[in-house]
Parts: C-alpha cells; structure tokens; sequence
C-alpha cells in the first residue's frame, strides 16, 4: 500500500503526477489562498509525509496530531516556521530545498539594491503622476552604486552570489559572518569585519543571513546609529532579523538613505504598515526566489526529498541535527 502524503499549496501538475506514482496524495489545492489551520490539523493525522510552505506554522500543536508522519518537505530555504526540535524527538525528518534560489535571490537582492540606490520607484511614480515638467540638474538624484562598498552580513550561497555581482561593479566587498571564510575572501577578493565595523563603512548592507534566535532583531536601534546617513539597507532574507520600528525611525529621521525588502515580520504585510508610507522604502512581497525556472526547482526539489526520506534513501538536505536518522 502507498504511502500518504499531503501538499499544502497548489503546485506544478508535473510535480504533483511525479509524487502520485509513489503515494496516495491529498492537496490543499489553491495557489492563493494558504490552508486554514483547522483543515492542515485534520489532513496531517493521516499521512506519512507533509509538502509544505513557509506560511504553515508546522508547531508543537500540529505535530502532536501527526501520529504516522515521518516525514516534512519545505519548499524553501528557511525553515524556522517548523518546530525542528519537536519533528526530531518525534522521529520526524525534516528537508529543505537550497542550493536551486541562490542565484535568482541573488538577482532580486541586487535590483532592490539598484532600485533603492537610483530611486526607480520613485521616479516612476513621479512620471506616472504627471510631476516631470522639465529636465533638472538634481531632480531625483540617487546614490551610486560603481565604486561603492558593500557589506554582506551573512556570507551563505546567496551572500556569495550577491558579491559575484557586486565585483561587477568594481565594489569593495566587506563582510560578516559567524565563521570566518578565508578560501572565500582569497575567491572573491572580500573582506572580513566583525559587524559593528561593517555597519561603520559600509554604504549598502544586504541581510543574508538565516532567520535564528541570535539573529532576531540583529539590525536594531544602535545598530541603525552605526550606519552612515546614505547607507542603504537591503533584507531578503527574513523578517525579524531587522526590527522594523527601528529601522522605521531611522529611515524618518534620515539616519539612513533607505531601504529595499523582500522580507517582513508580519507576512503578508499589513496595507497600513508604517513603511509603506515611506518614499525611500522599495517593498516586494517576498519574491526572492520567484522566477518560473527556480520556483519549478524547488517544487521539483522539494517533492524528491519527500520520495527520498520515505523511500529509505540517503538525502543531503536533511536539517534536522546531525547524527539524527543516520545523517
């Protein structure tokens, strides 16, 4: 008999024809509309494994229900909406899908970057609004990107992509992460500083790192104090890592030039948060990853390591802790 399985959002028929000639599947199946909570306690009593997204709160509540799951595919990178600790105790596997977004986040990182720097959004808004009059010597002027210094905090596959592109720009590429990568800095001709120092010098600041409870509210008050008055602030990582009230007042009180984001603490985002308001904000609704070829791969990723776990199969993209089921 087949094993189980329940996906919680619409994907690719391809995908989901590849997941049926190895279980019995179940889907929620809307690409808009994520699963009520009442509905995924429900389904995942029964099934053996579970494809899902970073909008279900995967918690201790859930998995008690989940009496014969063994296995959680997410179809992301990040994964802290899943309570690892209780999968782990509870014989559960759990998998991610990296390695296939890194370049396409790497791109939208950089158009935020470009966007913020150049003032696209406004300037489009300022056309659209019938405000262009005439040509004038520092109408919208921006900041330049060529020649400036960036610091990455985070140096994982997509801080490491981000600063390919950024050498394209003859910048200099500063960086932070928790362990220092001295192959990567002789690689890329980067820079290692510890954070306060990044945040001192550099003129663009790209958030890559993961979403962990040493990284919740790391850019914050001080933090924003350290910054130059034209630094700009780039998060496409997760929200959370950024506290938004701080990075509200700094942005008001011009203690920073502006800021592009992919990522919230709240998603989606409330029509009436406090950053929309703001002229120097570019926002996107957490499209980092979405292109159709990578968003396929991932689909695609995220159903071979649901077919490899139930199957018995080894799989590099376990992240439960190590030595756990043999990893």
């Amino acid at each position: 008999m087949k094993p189980k399985i329940y996906i919680t959002r619409k994907l690719p028929i391809d995908v989901v024809e590849k997941l049926r000639s190895y279980f019995v599947v179940n889907t929620w199946d809307y690409d808009d509309l994520p699963v009520p909570r009442k509905v995924l306690m429900e389904e995942i009593k029964e099934v053996d494994g579970l494809l899902c997204l970073l909008t279900e709160s995967i918690d201790r509540e859930l998995l008690y229900q989940a009496t014969k799951l063994k296995a959680i595919s997410i179809m992301a990178v990040g994964y802290n909406n899943i309570d690892v600790g209780e999968a782990t105790k509870r014989g559960i596997t759990v998998t991610n899908t990296p390695g296939v977004l890194t370049e396409t986040t790497a791109d939208l990182t950089f158009a935020l970057l470009m966007a913020v720097a150049r003032r696209v959004n406004e300037s489009e808004l300022f056309l659209r609004e019938g405000k262009w009059k005439t040509w004038s010597p520092m109408l919208l002027t921006g900041q330049d990107i060529y020649g400036a210094t960036l610091g990455i905090i985070g140096l994982g596959r997509i801080g490491e992509a981000v600063a390919r592109r950024a050498k394209g720009f003859n910048m200099r590429i500063l960086y932070h992460n928790r362990t220092r990568k001295l192959e990567k800095e002789y690689n890329l001709g980067i820079e290692y500083l510890e954070l306060n120092e990044l945040l001192r010098e550099a003129d663009f600041i790209c958030i890559l790192t993961p979403y962990t409870s040493e990284t919740k509210n790391l850019i914050s008050y001080e933090q924003f104090e350290m910054m130059k008055k034209e630094a700009i602030l780039i998060n496409t990582s997760r929200g959370g890592i950024v506290n938004e009230d701080a990075l509200y007042s700094a942005l008001v009180n011009k203690q920073i030039w502006g800021a592009g984001l992919d990522v919230f603490e709240e998603e989606p985002l409330p029509a009436h948060h406090p950053l929309l308001e703001l002229p120097n904000v570019v926002v996107t609704p957490h499209i980092g990853s979405a292109s159709i070829k990578t968003r396929v791969k991932m689909a695609t990723l995220a159903a071979t390591n649901l077919v490899d776990v139930l199957g018995g199969k080894t799989n590099d993209n376990i992240v439960n802790p190590l030595d756990t089921f043999g990893k």
